[in-house]
This record gives structure tokens, sequence and C-alpha cells, in this order.
């Protein structure tokens, strides 16, 4: 099987759009316009130029989510538990071998993110591999084997919560992403949304 047709058909991408968005006001970070769309659709048109299957991880706005035409599946866990719960519930829910996770408030990811996490993963015989910008992990942009939701229920279960500390339990690669930091900027707050906001509109004049 060619790496083109495992990545289309063998990854179900997972847009983590499930928190509380505490710095950004309470507003739903996935639906805050950037460029006129909302950012959620800057990081479903990146991923959907490398697989076919996507699902939105959403615990509110459930209806507006769904208007982008993927399935929208809320956290397994009650309680806004983190990420982790996120893709809990993405593996859960997805039928292919490996998901690809990534949040919604990283509007500039770039178009290979997933065919190079894959390469580094296949590479290294990993469970799991995380993009890294030559200076820091970026651990919630990351390739997971599915077969992996046991444990991953078993770390939640027990109350843990901190990410790099269920990826120490598993073989983990580390993908870099030295030639494109820019792709895990994400936007956390009103003002660092305008500061995107008026760089790209500087970049396209």
């Amino acid at each position: 099987m060619s790496e083109a047709v495992i990545l289309q058909t063998e990854i179900t991408g997972v847009i983590l759009a499930g928190g509380r968005a505490q710095r950004m006001g309470g507003t739903d970070k996935g639906l805050i316009l950037l460029n006129g769309k909302p950012m959620i659709e800057h990081v479903i048109t990146a991923l959907r130029a490398e697989i076919d299957s996507l699902l939105i991880n959403a615990n509110r706005n459930l209806e507006q989510y769904a208007a982008f035409g993927y399935p929208v599946i809320s956290d397994i866990m009650d309680g806004y538990l983190g990420p982790l719960s996120g893709m809990a519930s993405g593996m859960r829910a997805a039928c292919t071998r490996y998901i690809v996770t990534a949040p919604c408030d990283s509007p500039l990811i770039g178009g290979d993110l997933v065919r190079r996490l894959y390469e580094t993963l296949i590479r290294e015989g990993a469970d799991i591999s995380v993009a890294h910008d030559g200076e820091r992990m970026h651990p919630v942009f990351a390739l997971i084997r599915r077969d992996l939701l046991p444990s991953l229920l078993d770390f939640l279960n027990a109350g843990q919560r901190k990410i790099d500390r269920w990826y120490a339990q598993h073989r983990l690669a580390v993908a870099y992403f030295r030639d494109q930091p820019e792709a895990f900027r994400n936007v956390n707050s009103p003002k660092e949304r305008a500061e995107l906001e008026n760089e790209l509109e500087v970049t396209h004049r």
C-alpha cells in the first residue's frame, strides 16, 4: 500500500475544539473569524489536503460545528479534561489505524503535517509521532495508533491529565518542522487574533 493511500484511508483527522477558551473570554475559538473564515475552517482545509476522514471534537456549539460537514463528537468524559479526553473521543469514534490531532486555533498548519508525522512514526517504529518546531514540542499535533485507546482510558480513569506523562508510556517519535515553526502558532486571546490577522493582511497585500 502506497504512502498516499495510507494517508487517505488509514488516518482520521481529529480537530480538537473542546476547550473552554478562558483566555478568549469563553468565546469558542474554532468559530472566531480570521481573515473572514472561522479558525477551524483553516485547519480543515489543511488536513483535507492530505486525508479523507475528519472528526471535530467539540463540547458546545455542536450544530455550528456540524455545519462544516463532518461528524462532531463530544468528550467521552465530562468536565473539560483537556486534549487527552478529546484524543480518546476521537480514537473511539474513528475506524482507521491511526488518528492525527490538531487544535482548532492553529490556522497556519502546513499542508504536509500528516505526511511528515507518519513518515517519522514509521521510520522510528513508534506508537506516537509528535511535532517539534526546533525549539519545543507541540504535543497536540500528533499521530497516534488508535489501538492505544485502552491505555489512554486507563490513564484518564486514574485521574491523570498530563499529556506528556501518557506519551512517556509509549514509543514516542519526534517529527521536526524547523522549516515551518509558524505552522504551530495558536491564537489564545483577542489580542493574538488581531495581531495575526494584521500580519496576514500585510503578507497578502
